[in-house]
């Protein structure tokens, strides 16, 4: 009886166990990619540091979106509504509209790069991956794309045996990870900002909470739902960490010129061998491929929600129309652009990481100002100790999103 007893407890803690690991994990999307492996070709191991202080960021901003919709049972989108009016939300909302379609534009950047490395033209890639994205958003329910979405995560183990294949020297790399660097470069704060922006991204706060909301987490719940937030954080996290790894080991010591992720790809296949091509191939189609399911589900959520508009995968088209009106034009857009043959696609991916650096506080402020409300979250409310650290964190990051810019003019 005690075996059937705990049998029946983890299959419970299982069914709660989703959203965290889900949302963190398509932190390393198409646009991650490129910037980890950027800063790996650029700067070696020099950005390794700034991994730790983010993943407790991450932990910390994500674990605030969880507990509010477990307590409001409301999205963020719809409490920032409530909170600060109609015209603030709907500037927000714009703001993350336009950041998201560029992101979106980079997944299937992502996606067409992916088919470019194993010779299948954009022309047939994109197509077929936006076709399969919109019939499986459509067609299947919540709890089914979730499965789907968990089943995608375990190709990011590709970039982990990427980066032990590589060879790094350990001992150079765990040194540079514990001591931090800086350079007053604007190739570095940029990057800096970028790794920034594609691990902590806006919208991600805003899926989490209303990927809990629409599973119907509930209070009692709530310390499950906790630590499938910080178990996804901390493993997006060391993905990306053997991403970097990866690209400083190979492309950074052998002095490669990059200019796109063809570049990175092809500087791998020499100088780390096939199978690390094949598998940095094979991490960029999965990680587009969950990036571009994410994003307009992501958005059409909150923008629904900042209108009081129906939303959510478990509802019928016709009971949500708007939401899947707006996934649908952001599927159709975005691929359409990146099918121009002239695009940049490795720029338009890291633009795509900054522009969320940059949003990333106007975010965390309303999330701050909203889970340190007593009358809102009741005894859930923030301890004062994690406002004032909130606070510090967020003028941190507007002085580096300053810094990066005035230095890119100057």
């Amino acid at each position: 009886m005690a075996f059937a007893d705990k049998f029946k407890k983890w299959l419970f803690i299982l069914s709660i166990i989703g959203p965290g690991i889900i949302t963190a994990a398509v932190d390393n999307d198409a646009g991650g990619i490129a910037t980890y492996s950027l800063a790996g070709a650029q700067f070696g191991y020099g950005l390794l540091w700034s991994l730790i202080p983010i993943t407790v960021l991450l932990i910390w901003v994500q674990e605030m979106c969880a507990r509010m919709g477990v307590v409001t049972g409301k999205g963020l989108a719809d409490l920032i509504r409530e909170r600060f009016g109609l015209k603030i939300t709907v500037f927000i909302m714009l703001g993350l509209l336009f950041a998201n379609l560029v992101v979106m534009t980079a997944e299937f950047a992502g996606i067409a790069t992916a088919g470019e490395l194993f010779g299948i033209p954009r022309l047939i890639m994109v197509p077929i991956a936006a076709v399969m994205i919109w019939f499986a958003i459509i067609y299947f329910n919540y709890k089914t794309l979730e499965r789907l979405f968990l089943f995608i995560t375990l190709f990011y183990a590709a970039y982990i045996i990427s980066g032990v294949m590589a060879h790094p020297d350990w001992g150079d790399v765990f040194r540079q990870t514990i001591i931090p660097s800086f350079q007053f470069s604007s190739g570095y704060l940029i990057l800096l900002v970028g790794v920034l922006g594609t691990t902590i991204t806006p919208w991600m706060q805003f899926y989490l909470q209303s990927s809990i909301v629409e599973k119907g987490i509930r209070k009692e719940e709530y310390k499950y739902a906790r630590w499938d937030v910080i178990i996804g954080c901390i493993l997006t996290d060391v993905v990306a960490f053997f991403i970097i790894v990866a690209s400083a080991s190979v492309i950074f010591k052998g002095g490669s010129p990059v200019n796109s992720v063809q570049d990175i790809a092809a500087a791998l296949l020499p100088l780390a061998g096939k199978y690390v091509f094949v598998l940095f191939g094979i991490g960029l189609f999965a990680a587009a491929l969950f990036g571009a399911f994410i994003l307009p589900i992501s958005t059409s959520f909150y923008v629904c929600e900042a209108l009081g508009w129906e939303s959510g995968v478990n509802k019928k088209f016709r009971d949500a129309k708007a939401f899947y009106v707006l996934l649908s034009l952001m599927i159709v857009l975005s691929a359409l652009v990146i099918l121009i043959p002239t695009i940049p696609l490795l720029h338009l991916m890291l633009t795509a990481q900054v522009i969320n650096g940059v949003m990333l506080p106007i975010i965390l402020i309303a999330i701050l100002k909203l889970s340190s409300s007593k009358r809102l979250m009741g005894d859930y409310v923030n301890p004062r100790w994690l406002t004032r650290v909130g606070w510090f964190s967020v003028f941190l990051m507007i002085v580096i999103s300053i810094t990066m810019i005035v230095t890119t003019f100057f």
